[in-house]
């Protein structure tokens, strides 16, 4: 064996044997970085709010603030004024975005305490104070008079500007078909 197939050969051993030594180090490193996202994942983050009227809203997201991708199982409990108690209600998701639940109206007019609970492996609980209002419709539009302008109708007057236009540009088009000239190949 000539010199420099033996160093060539001693340096691809050398190679072969650092990988394989770090092979299980970074093996073990990819396993503790992926065990870190799932032990996040298995919390979430509820906002509950009230909807502005006698519902109740609920945003979850995963505790890292990652949007949550998956429809999940969220529980509602109430007690409101005089001891009243609503719940439990089964939220649904709403079309408005992930993780986005509402209850609809479930509650009456007074302050709410309100707890949202999601069951295992995403388990969370959330509890908020509400103050739920009646529904308020928008007022009525005040009725709006029609008048004929006191000038005569002098804002009329450029429809026969635009018919003349149109008549001319379709003339112009007319006069360049006749008398294009034709190609032959």
């Amino acid at each position: 064996m000539t010199g420099i197939r033996k160093v060539l050969a001693a340096v691809f051993v050398g190679l072969a044997l650092t990988l394989s030594a770090a092979a299980p180090a970074a093996a073990q490193a990819a396993q503790a970085a992926q065990a870190a996202p799932a032990a996040q994942a298995d919390k979430l983050k509820l906002t509950v709010a009230g909807d502005g009227a006698q519902g109740v809203t609920i945003q979850a997201t995963y505790a890292d603030g990652r949007r949550l991708e998956q429809v999940v199982r969220l529980v509602l409990t109430a007690t409101g004024p005089d001891g009243q108690r609503v719940g439990p209600v089964q939220l649904e998701p709403q079309p408005e975005g992930q993780g986005f639940y509402s209850s609809g109206p479930v509650l009456s007019t007074g302050t709410w305490k309100v707890s949202v609970n999601s069951p295992a492996p995403l388990q969370s609980k959330a509890t908020a104070t509400v103050q739920a209002k009646a529904a308020q419709s928008p007022p009525a539009p005040a009725p709006v008079a029609v008048t004929k302008p006191a000038d005569g109708g002098a804002g009329t007057g450029w429809w026969p500007f635009a018919a003349a236009g149109l008549v001319l540009v379709a003339a112009a088009m007319g006069v360049a078909m006749l008398f294009g000239r034709r190609r032959t190949d």
